[in-house]
């Protein structure tokens, strides 16, 4: 899954998408947690790069990485018409190689839920922590198993713009804890018709023990296990579980 024709209207349809509260955690984190003078982030699934520009914004020095290539390009823009300076690299995630001196690994907007196989998570795991300095810190969120088991199955989600419309169907796949996203949107064009294009995502999660045990093989110490954008722990119905780790 690269993101092909969802790139070019992705912030439109995203335009509701939490970034200051994701922005506000890593800034309340690197506070709390992060070693003096920590500048350096490395965004990872940066997509069209607005989480990385608000915190370049900040004064961090941020690179950012994904592996749509469509989504790259549509962030170079906008961080050239904003006048910020972040590199952006095409890489997967579970490959992730060739940077320095990060102070901080973020993977935001349920990114790491894309990787569908538990090496695969454990595997990105343990590149992010050899790119790390000492004490780094490494900051997630991912879907929570009721969110994809009980939000998600089966349901059908719906949106009727003057310019963008979709249709989002979520189906179960036969993995645990998994789903599949069928996206249809339908996009104006200049002359008044609409154009219609599809594509298919495909997520899945794990128990909350499970990622802090393949983060604690990696290396990582644990620091928080949290829910929504709180500071409280995970409750049976949390949608979004957000995770701080220590180099």
């Amino acid at each position: 899954m690269t993101y092909e024709s969802f790139a070019y209207w992705y912030d439109a349809l995203m335009n509701e998408a939490p970034y200051e509260q994701w922005q506000l955690f890593v800034q309340k984190k690197l506070k709390q947690y992060g070693r003096k003078g920590a500048k350096r982030i490395l965004d990872i699934g940066c997509g069209t790069g607005e989480l990385a520009i608000r915190l370049a914004k900040e004064g961090f020095l941020v690179t950012g990485v994904d592996l749509s290539e469509n989504m790259l390009a549509i962030a170079q823009a906008k961080a050239e018409t904003q006048h910020v300076a972040i590199e952006f690299f095409q890489q997967n995630m579970t490959e992730i190689e060739g940077f320095s001196s990060v102070d901080c690994a973020t993977i935001f907007c349920d990114s790491l839920n894309y990787l569908l196989e538990e090496n695969e998570v454990r595997r990105t795991f343990s590149r992010i922590y050899e790119l790390l300095n000492e004490d780094g810190l490494l900051l997630f969120d991912v879907h929570s198993i009721y969110k994809i088991d009980h939000v998600f199955q089966d349901a059908v989600f719906a949106s009727n713009g003057e310019e963008i419309s979709y249709i989002w169907s979520c189906y179960p796949l036969s993995l645990p804890h998994s789903v599949e996203h069928e996206l249809t949107f339908f996009v104006r064009g200049d002359d008044g018709t609409y154009e219609r294009y599809d594509e298919l995502h495909r997520q899945r999660t794990y128990e909350v023990v499970q990622y802090q045990q393949w983060l604690t093989e990696a290396g990582f110490a644990v620091l928080e296990i949290t829910a929504d954008f709180t500071d409280k722990a995970p409750s049976e119905t949390s949608e979004r579980i957000f995770f701080v780790a220590k180099k």
